[in-house]
């Protein structure tokens, strides 16, 4: 399924995770795969048009494949769901990755992303390139204090009474907390994201397990390039979580964006700071990912893309490859549609020529 715009096309796929819940990702763009593990609202088709994030997605396009997904319970990804657990969250995260076909990609963490990304780079620091993180952190537990509790439980009363209602009073609160400089096109946007990405009793929930989510433990063990983005009037997630963040992963570079926003709008001063930063961040991805100035199919391939093709060149049938490998089905078939983009083959005969190319180098 396909979503067309004036300047790109997202594919929007299903991933199945390890308790069966179904999570639906888009992948758009082109150059090596970066993998945004976005903010819990979110809305695969919502976004794509959106004042808020159409310009992420359009100029990170460019430079990257872009893969990113609906949290379980939330958006395209199946509802009804009560694990919000890290555990599954994590879990999530490994079936786009696997079902996407990528074998090393750099991530980017948004905001309530932060934990689930430092706990799969903890786990799964042979998948990474590099790993960015924008308005994030590394738990959300709840402060001690009265008056961080009766806030807390100020706040979970308006999502119950009136974040269903097709009236936006309560959820202009949320909204006014994420863009406060934003216009009334795009607050109203926020406004209408919220109650189409989520109902009220998921956001209750998956909120009550966020609260006790909290991945610090595992910073000390991210041992890969980090760029750390934070707005410095982030009202929605302060400022100094972003800094504890960059303090406590080893090497860890800490860029302040002078912003009030929590998502930097594309009319802002901090707008071209953020892309330069993410673009020049990413630049050694996109110079590995070129390849040479030749026809060997070997330079232009991952190592498991390889394997799949050299099957595939033996006569195995995309069943016998996933047994062979311990792959999915689903996985395999994702390795070849990326080694027809690559050799830029499409039609009924990318694989037989695909398999030429790889026999005229042995």
């Amino acid at each position: 399924m396909t979503t067309g715009s004036a300047v790109a096309v997202q594919d929007i796929r299903f991933a199945r995770s390890a308790d069966g819940v179904g999570i639906a990702y888009a992948v758009h763009g082109n150059g090596p795969p970066l993998l945004m593990d976005k903010s819990w609202l979110s809305h695969l088709q919502f976004d794509w048009q959106s004042p808020i994030w159409r310009h992420y997605l359009v100029e990170l396009g460019k430079i990257m494949t872009v893969i990113r997904y609906d949290e379980r319970g939330y958006g395209l990804s199946d509802r009804n769901v009560s694990d919000h657990s890290l555990e599954a969250r994590v879990a999530d995260l490994e079936a786009v990755a696997d079902d996407a076909g990528v074998d090393r990609f750099a991530m980017l963490a948004m905001a309530q992303g932060g934990p689930v990304a430092i706990e799969y780079a903890a786990r799964h620091p042979e998948r990474l390139t590099r790993l960015i993180f924008y308005g994030s952190f590394a738990g959300d537990q709840l402060a001690t204090s009265p008056e961080d509790v009766e806030l807390y439980e100020a706040m979970g009363a308006m999502i119950r009474a009136g974040w269903s209602r097709p009236t936006s009073e309560f959820r202009r609160v949320f909204t006014s907390m994420m863009i406060p400089g934003g216009t009334e096109e795009q607050m109203r946007w926020i406004d209408d994201l919220q109650r189409m990405a989520v109902d009220a009793e998921t956001a209750m929930h998956a909120r009550s397990h966020r609260l006790v989510t909290d991945s610090s433990a595992r910073l000390s063990e991210l041992k890969l390039p980090t760029l750390v983005l934070h707005s410095r009037g982030d009202r929605a997630q302060p400022y100094q979580r972003g800094r504890d963040l960059a303090a406590r992963i080893p090497g860890a570079r800490l860029v302040t964006l002078e912003s009030i926003n929590h998502i930097v709008l594309a009319d802002e001063p901090a707008w071209p700071v953020f892309l330069d930063e993410v673009t020049q961040f990413l630049a050694p991805d996109r110079a590995t990912a070129v390849p040479a100035a030749t026809d060997d199919v070997t330079s232009m391939l991952s190592p498991r893309e390889l394997d799949v093709l050299r099957l595939a060149a033996e006569g195995h049938a995309n069943d016998a490859i996933a047994a062979e490998l311990v792959l999915s089905v689903r996985t395999v078939e994702r390795h070849l549609q990326n080694v027809y983009a690559k050799l830029g083959l499409q039609g009924r005969n990318a694989r037989t020529a695909a398999v030429a190319r790889l026999l005229a180098r042995a």
